[in-house]
């Protein structure tokens, strides 16, 4: 594990700096990632890894009701370029990552980079829900599991507490039962750098960060222009979610689906995580990657100018102003 000591004034040195060098449309990682036709791949951060563009969301997964039609949905991603897989613990029930631990047998899990997160926050918790995670995954070995919904100012410090998570993950790590650690969370970027800053004083970085990028986030707790940056900076891998907002910013009327997906593809990401709860959302996610071409800063202006109105007060952004998205709220128990 790359570790790397920060005191606080360096860190909120470079968060400054990060701040004050973003702008709206943010340049790609590597120059050799436009589209040509074939799906393109970027990498995670300092890990090196190599991920598609697009990644599958796990929480649609649990959504088909016939379980053959989720395998559906997974194989024909990974049969048409698409590595990363996103899952999570708490996913209808677990219904999620059995669905996926059975769609990447018969030799697609060779093919994926497998990431899932968990809830708890404890040493106990983490330790129970990440053997869980493996046992309906059916692996051995998780690529990147993430602490999941750091949402709230106390998370941190809760996990990086004596007794934490994070000695969890740090075990399971040594004991080969994952790869690399990160964490998502869609609340707000303040709690990001916190979550970021907490663990560059235990002198530990993150491989990877997951959280909502899309055209609305400018204009309200941004997190491409508060986050990304400071990411970039310390090569943690970037992963984007939320590109449209669960549906929300479509119902907006500012901008159609390929106008998210691109969005979000033109920020520094390494990833898109798109929700794809059928073969439909597959090809359009798939039909995104393949037609990427980086976008101009006045093809960025334009879009987010359409976008200004809506998207000031975080109305179609739900997961950063309501508690509606806000799992482990409604079951602290799971936190541990």
């Amino acid at each position: 594990m790359h570790r790397q000591g920060h005191n606080r004034r360096e860190f909120l040195e470079k968060v400054a700096a990060g701040v004050a060098g973003a702008t709206l449309g943010l340049p790609l990682i590597g120059k050799a990632h436009a589209a040509t036709g074939e799906m393109p791949y970027r990498t995670l951060g300092r890990s090196g890894e190599k991920v598609s563009l697009v990644g599958i969301g796990g929480g649609h997964i649990g959504a088909p009701p016939d379980e053959q039609d989720a395998i559906r949905i997974v194989r024909t991603a990974i049969d048409n370029g698409v590595n990363f897989m996103d899952n999570s613990w708490d996913y209808h029930g677990g219904a999620s990552e059995v669905r996926m631990g059975k769609a990447l047998k018969d030799g697609y899990r060779q093919k994926v980079f497998l990431m899932t997160k968990i809830d708890g926050q404890t040493r106990a918790s983490a330790t129970q829900q990440m053997e869980e995670c493996l046992r309906r995954l059916q692996v051995e070995t998780i690529d990147l599991l993430q602490f999941h919904e750091v949402i709230r100012p106390t998370d941190p410090e809760r996990i990086f507490a004596a007794g934490g998570a994070f000695e969890a993950l740090m075990d399971a790590k040594k004991a080969g039962k994952i790869r690399y650690i990160g964490f998502t969370g869609h609340k707000d970027p303040d709690i990001h750098l916190k979550m970021l800053n907490t663990g560059f004083q235990h002198g530990f970085t993150f491989d990877a960060v997951q959280m909502p990028l899309n055209v609305m986030d400018p204009h309200y707790r941004s997190f491409a222009k508060a986050v990304v940056p400071v990411l970039v900076q310390h090569g943690i891998g970037v992963l984007g979610m939320k590109s449209m907002g669960g549906g929300m910013i479509l119902r907006s009327n500012t901008a159609t689906p390929m106008e998210c997906l691109h969005y979000a593809m033109n920020l520094q990401t390494s990833v898109v995580i798109a929700g794809c709860q059928n073969l439909e959302r597959v090809n359009q996610a798939l039909e995104a990657a393949r037609s990427f071409r980086p976008m101009s800063e006045k093809e960025v202006a334009e879009l987010l100018a359409k976008t200004a109105t809506a998207g000031a007060k975080g109305e179609f952004e739900g997961f950063k102003t309501t508690d509606r998205f806000d799992a482990t709220s409604r079951n602290p128990q799971w936190l541990g």
